[in-house]
């Protein structure tokens, strides 16, 4: 028999069967009316999930390269540009920023840490930034950062606010509009339940203004040419047809369910993936404060590879949990819960966690952290 594989990674997550039968369906033109009636529907579902009035364009792109249509279209070479880093994503920011020219000040917070706004609030009282950079959930760290307490700094201090959503958004509340937010990035194959492929931004007039007012060389990532676009609603250049009709359906999923619902879910399988965690005396990366509701970071045993016990869990249980980044490599492992991902994906990852625990020599008392994790579930705990 065929093993069944499971993502509980970060990206790419489980794609709904629903999302999957209509990208299986015949293309469709883009630049027919048909096309221009999907877009047009993905605007007011997106807006709704977003938290915004302005526009959302559709980048047929990775996450990565919604995050450098943010800097290439705001900033320009010599701008001052604070960037806030608190894992491998935060740096990522910082690097587009520098290869765009941009005269970067990192505040970095050290892995594992979140951003603490009263060193943010320090550092933009001492000079004059056009942009600060934030990421909201840092998957390499499994830390989620007060993006709305980060808003109400920058706006205070006449900044641009850029914040990379690109595994949160969806998953996570984020209120683009009301947090202050002026250019907001996702990607579709984290929370948004749908294969890899698209960038979605979203533009504050604020951003709109340093749009046009922007320097720096772009041409595919032009979110003007973009804006030209959808007052028809299409896009400058061929977009990924199918992913745009999965995004459909994926957002009708999301918002039928009821995004305070979809929220509330993710908050209950991270406290219950959470629990089972210390119920096997597991360290967690993330402290309770700042933990992600979309990804668990989890220290491996003293004397353990951590990417040794995820080849173990995947070899036998066909379960793919995700490995640490750079300086955790090798040190943390990394059980994502988010988008189309339930309950039993939960309970059967810590089940496969505990039995493959038990055959690398490490002691694990069977049942202990699926009956914690089954506690929360029962509303428990």
């Amino acid at each position: 028999m065929t093993k069944k594989t499971r993502l509980l990674i970060p990206g790419p997550t489980p794609v709904p069967p629903a999302v999957a039968e209509v990208m299986a369906r015949p293309l469709i033109g883009h630049r027919t009316q048909e096309f221009a009636d999907l877009y047009a529907r993905l605007q007011g579902k997106l807006k709704k999930v977003f938290g915004t009035e302005n526009d959302v364009h559709i980048l047929t792109s990775s996450g990565t390269g919604g995050m450098e249509a943010a800097v290439a279209n705001t900033v320009n070479p010599g701008d001052k540009v604070l960037a806030l880093v608190t894992g491998k994503f935060g740096e990522r920011f910082t690097e587009l920023a520098r290869v765009y020219g941009a005269e970067v000040d990192a505040l970095e917070f050290g892995w594992g840490n979140a951003v603490a706004l009263d060193q943010v609030e320090e550092r933009l009282k001492k000079g004059k930034y056009k942009a600060v950079l934030a990421t909201h959930n840092e998957t390499a760290t499994t830390v989620i950062n007060d993006i709305k307490g980060i808003g109400a700094l920058t706006r205070s201090a006449d900044a641009l606010l850029l914040v990379d959503a690109v595994s949160s958004l969806g998953g996570a509340e984020l209120l683009a509009d009301d947090w202050g937010v002026d250019v907001l990035v996702t990607a579709s194959q984290k929370a948004l339940m749908v294969p890899p492929g698209l960038a979605m931004v979203s533009v504050s007039p604020r951003a709109g203004e340093a749009v046009n007012q922007a320097r720096s060389p772009r041409y595919y990532f032009s979110l003007a040419a973009a804006k030209k676009s959808i007052a028809k609603y299409n896009t400058p250049y061929t977009p990924a047809v199918s992913l745009f009709a999965g995004l459909d359906v994926a957002l009708d999923m999301i918002l039928a369910e009821g995004l305070e619902q979809v929220y509330r879910r993710h908050n209950t399988f991270a406290a219950a993936t959470r629990q089972a965690m210390n119920a096997l005396g597991l360290k967690l990366v993330a402290p309770e404060t700042s933990a992600s509701p979309l990804v668990t970071g989890v220290w491996a045993p003293e004397g353990m590879n951590a990417d040794d016990l995820r080849r173990k869990i995947v070899q036998d249980y066909g379960i793919l949990i995700a490995g640490g980044q750079d300086q955790f490599k090798g040190r943390v492992f990394r059980i994502a819960h988010m988008g189309y991902v339930d309950a039993v994906d939960i309970l059967g990852t810590i089940a496969a966690l505990e039995i493959s625990l038990a055959h690398v020599g490490q002691p694990a008392k069977f049942g202990s952290g699926v009956a914690a994790a089954q506690a929360v579930f029962a509303g428990r705990k």
